[in-house]
């Protein structure tokens, strides 16, 4: 399957937990809770994400259980 865009819904949340290998536990704004990762430009520059931070993100329409962390507010 290719990465289509037209795949992705994009939405904005708080960090709720900090777990393991860059992974967060994130809160919507509607009040879903998802896992999340950060993206590759946030791994490559070295980007800090904390408790509280409010991030933007993307997830798949197929699982909305899981999310890519794609800015920090």
């Amino acid at each position: 399957m290719s990465k289509n865009e037209d795949n992705l819904v994009e939405a904005e949340g708080e960090i709720t937990n900090i777990l393991p290998n860059q992974m967060f536990k994130v809160t919507l704004d509607n009040g879903h809770c998802l896992i999340a990762y950060t993206s590759g430009r946030l791994r490559q520059n070295k980007i800090r994400i904390i408790l509280g931070d409010r991030v933007q993100l993307e997830m798949s329409v197929y699982d909305l259980s899981k999310g890519r962390i794609t800015y920090r507010n």
